[in-house]
């Protein structure tokens, strides 16, 4: 007598309990559990063996992440996961984050990938759990993050019977993943899984695998590819194009360094550069904090959400040099020549002319224009105007600072936060109004940022820190966020929670969705649900087991956020900010 295993469930079938041998059932009968057909059991107990294999799909696809050097899974385990699931407790070089919302853990994902540069991961169920994953996988998408998104599927043998759960996983994820793909027998396995790795880091994006469950628990006993003989990065050095840049740098009188997320590793060459042509640096928002902006050349953020000074001292050049970017914000760039460098060609020249295009990696460009452009001082006007604008930005700072109005002004929690923070601290940001201050106010000198910013989603802030204190457990995370952006991922405060993160949450706290009214009076609008009530966020933070701290009065500020940042516990503090003080965006130079 033997035992038979459904695949899909882990039903057993003991012959010798139900008196009958598992052969001599009707063709048509089904698991009694999860209405599987016959042809997914197979024999785990008796004479006869199936296969000698000791590892199954699950347990293959574990393996070959973890020798990519994947950490953690970020995700919620379900029905159709649960092989997969199982494989992940067995390993002792992995673990499953589990988190509130998938949505969440999309977003932590893709957060690792671009704090780390390595692959994130995520994991989901079929149906709902796919689909919440979308908005987190496109912001890896559109931010150029290597993630990888697990979808548990219903069993193969289900496929195309409109059965409970099932969506077109593939045909929904190609639209925005750079390879998406079902593993639909054992022997695709290890090609598809290296393939989706592979893509994910070439394309820079997300790649998607659609695992049934039934597949996952399929015996599967080949070896894993060996990353190092497999994976391999490009390493482009130009050269003609070089020569172009650098005849066209020596006749430039007043160059401009314009420095993108692509360039987020070269903070040393990038000082170096601007002080060898004479050139200021202004960055994207994305690539806040890759250079000191208290430098004396550093102008800080051009675009919608930057210093508003800036566009003046970009609109005075007469060359810009973009590094890593490509930029879309053509109302803030003169009609000058530009040099544009990006590791993408199709980037490059995409959204307005370009005199010299460049197609490389930022800090071999950079290193390479240094070599071959003759130094000189920068210009004296053009310093002073430099000089008068940083002046007009410390003013606006230096005025925050001491702002002690009642309700707290969002300037002054600005100003307390960089008091406060260590310089070599990481920053969140969330999507509100919220960002517009800390991006125009906030003078990076050391400190590192992250943004959801071309998707600029709402709710990336606080799963964002999480991610990163995981991966920088020594490091000081702070999740940036308004009241609108922490009701919609605010219960992850409880993954943090869970993990004894010491992450620290700052909740600007104004009872409405601040930036959208800024926008209905902008385009004309009366002012329309945009206000919710909101519970006391700092009682939620204590009752989860964390440090919560509600601010009213300015005075208050300092000593709640170093508390907050002291704290062994994840902390959180609310700040009751005035509902009607917004900073406009930035629209021309």
């Amino acid at each position: 007598m033997r035992k038979w295993k459904c695949s899909v469930c882990g039903y057993i079938y003991d012959e010798s309990k139900e008196g009958v041998r598992f052969e001599d059932l009707p063709k048509d009968w089904t698991c009694p559990q999860c209405g599987a057909p016959k042809s997914v059991f197979s024999v785990i107990e008796g004479k006869e063996t199936v296969s000698k294999a000791k590892t199954s799909v699950a347990d293959k696809i574990v393996e070959q992440l973890v020798a990519y050097g994947v950490k953690r899974v970020f995700g919620i385990p379900g029905h159709s996961n649960l092989p997969l699931t199982d494989a992940i407790r067995r390993h002792p070089e992995i673990e499953l984050i589990l988190t509130r919302h998938e949505q969440a853990a999309a977003f932590m994902a893709s957060a690792h990938a671009k704090f780390t540069g390595e692959l994130g991961v995520c994991m989901s169920i079929a149906g709902p759990g796919a689909t919440n994953l979308i908005t987190g996988v496109i912001d890896a998408s559109t931010d150029r993050a290597p993630v990888l998104a697990l979808l548990g599927q219903i069993p193969e043998v289900f496929l195309g019977s409109e059965s409970l759960q099932e969506i077109a996983e593939v045909d929904i994820f190609k639209t925005f993943c750079v390879y998406a793909e079902l593993i639909g027998n054992p022997g695709q396995t290890l090609k598809v899984v290296n393939l989706a790795v592979k893509k994910a880091y070439a394309a820079q994006g997300p790649a998607a695998l659609s695992l049934p469950t039934d597949i996952l628990a399929e015996p599967l006993d080949e070896d894993i590819w060996p990353p190092e003989k497999h994976l391999f990065q490009p390493d482009i050095y130009p050269g003609e194009s070089i020569k172009k840049a650098a005849e066209v740098i020596s006749r430039s009188k007043r160059p401009l360094l314009f420095v993108g997320w692509g360039a987020r590793h070269c903070r040393a060459a990038l000082l170096d550069l601007a002080s060898h042509i004479g050139a200021p640096i202004a960055t994207t928002a994305r690539a806040k904090g890759v250079v000191p902006e208290s430098d004396k050349l550093v102008l800080g953020v051009l675009g919608s959400i930057g210093n508003r000074f800036a566009p003046k001292i970009v609109a005075k050049a007469d060359l810009i040099i973009i590094l890593g970017s490509g930029f879309r914000q053509r109302n803030l760039v003169p009609d000058i020549d530009v040099i544009q460098v990006d590791i993408d060609a199709a980037r490059v020249g995409k959204t307005f002319p370009v005199k010299v295009g460049i197609v490389g990696d930022a800090l071999h460009v950079i290193q390479m224009l240094r070599k071959t452009t003759s130094a000189k001082e920068i210009e004296p006007e053009y310093l002073k105007e430099i000089q008068a604008a940083n002046k007009q930005y410390l003013s606006l700072i230096e005025e925050d600072a001491h702002n002690t109005e009642k309700p707290i002004h969002p300037g002054a929690v600005i100003q307390a936060l960089k008091r406060q923070l260590e310089k070599d601290a990481l920053i969140c940001s969330d999507v509100g109004d919220h960002t517009y201050w800390f991006y125009k106010r906030f003078v990076c000198d050391g400190h590192q940022t992250l943004l959801c910013a071309n998707m600029a989603g709402m709710g990336f802030g606080v799963p964002a820190a999480i991610a990163c204190q995981l991966a920088q457990p020594k490091r000081q995370v702070v999740a940036f966020s308004g009241d609108g952006g922490f009701g919609m991922a605010g219960m992850e405060f409880t993954t943090a929670v869970h993990n004894k993160l010491p992450i620290t949450v700052i909740v600007f706290n104004d009872g409405k969705l601040k930036n959208i009214k800024k926008e209905q009076e902008e385009y004309g609008y009366p002012e329309y649900r945009v206000v919710f009530p909101n519970p006391d966020f700092s009682q939620l933070a204590t009752s989860a087991g964390g440090l919560g701290i509600r601010v009213s009065e300015p005075e208050k500020l300092d000593d709640a956020v170093r508390q907050a940042l002291d704290s062994p516990l994840p902390a959180l503090v609310e700040v009751m900010v005035d509902p009607n003080i917004y900073i406009q965006s930035v629209k021309r130079a």
